[in-house]
């Protein structure tokens, strides 16, 4: 027999030997002979090779129970080489086993780069295992496992349940390349929730320039009976931004975005607040009397009759109409 059988790489041998384990069972004993010379075939292995060759037995027969207890007691006995723990990892991956699988995948592979397909392979059959199962914390620990074999690896049928996986654990960061790649993936054919997904992570992260390209695809994909929450959003995101753009002295996309949240009458309770600032940037571009507009509106949108934005208001609107061009500071336009 070993005379006819020659060594399959490391990285392959063992999808082979997977499918000749479905033969030996069916085979009985002549079948199990044959695997297992396979099996011995497939590497060099030194330490225990007894307990090796037992376990190779006992895979073959599908008692991984069996083989997982001889491959462990192999490396316990020093058989601590790649060949051995890529057993022992992959016992745990046709077990279904995700944590352990990965953890000795990953001594093997820091042993032998080459079991890196090996090891992806594994860990991706196991992740897909996990997403029919809706296990969407087996799917990610899967996926993480196997892209730090291949980093940068991207599978698009898994791009969507780890996006959402990472959004759910608030790992903001973590899920938007997943939603970027899914989104890219479904080309025409995008889930409006998957895009208001995708602009919350922005949103969450602090990136109101990217969340609000989201939010206005969402807005423009429902019907206007659906879009209180992202307008609520958009408005709140699109303030903020305004703020940050007049630090950096950008008044005139400031004002854009600040009208944005006064168009959409949201967040209702930061009307006043926003009506101020928008008449603030219009002083700054000297077009007073549109200032002038903005501030007379503080009183009417102030929904608590007693907010600082009025006497605010009325304050500049009247230092405008009655005294002209502030100096000192109070605006260099108007």
């Amino acid at each position: 027999m070993s005379t006819i059988i020659k060594p399959y790489p490391p990285a392959r041998c063992l999808l082979y030997i997977t499918s000749m384990i479905d033969r030996a069972r069916a085979k009985r004993l002549a079948g199990l002979a044959i695997t297992s010379v396979l099996l011995s075939a497939c590497f060099d292995d030194g330490g225990d090779e007894s307990s090796i060759l037992r376990g190779d037995e006992a895979a073959a027969r599908g008692d991984m129970d069996a083989a997982l207890a001889e491959y462990r007691l192999a490396v316990r006995r020093g058989s601590d080489d790649a060949p051995a723990l890529t057993r022992v990892a992959h016992t745990y991956a046709q077990m279904g086993r995700i944590d352990e699988a990965g953890e000795f995948y990953g001594r093997a592979v820091e042993e032998d780069p080459d079991f890196a397909d090996q090891a992806v392979s594994d860990m991706v059959r196991l992740a897909r295992a996990a997403r029919d199962r809706d296990d969407l914390f087996g799917l990610t620990s899967a996926m993480e496992a196997a892209m730090s074999f291949r980093p940068g690896i991207t599978m698009q049928d898994m791009a969507l349940p780890l996006a959402r996986q990472y959004f759910r654990s608030g790992e903001y960061a973590k899920a938007l390349p997943y939603y970027q790649a899914s989104i890219a993936a479904m080309q025409e054919d995008t889930l409006p929730d998957v895009v208001f997904e995708a602009g919350s992570a922005y949103d969450e992260v602090g990136d109101c320039r990217r969340a609000l390209h989201y939010y206005e695809q969402y807005r423009r994909l429902i019907s206007r009976y659906q879009r209180s929450e992202v307008d609520w959003k958009i408005g709140s995101c699109s303030q903020r931004l305004a703020r940050d753009l007049r630090d950096e002295g950008e008044d005139e996309e400031a004002l854009f975005h600040i009208e944005r949240t006064i168009e959409l009458g949201e967040p209702r309770s930061d009307q006043a607040s926003a009506y101020v600032e928008m008449a603030e940037i219009l002083s700054d571009l000297g077009r007073c009397q549109d200032a002038m507009d903005a501030y007379d509106q503080v009183g009417r949108v102030d929904q608590t009759g007693t907010s600082p934005f009025v006497d605010l208001a009325r304050w500049r609107y009247d230092q405008l109409r009655f005294q002209g061009p502030a100096r000192g500071g109070l605006g260099t336009g108007c």
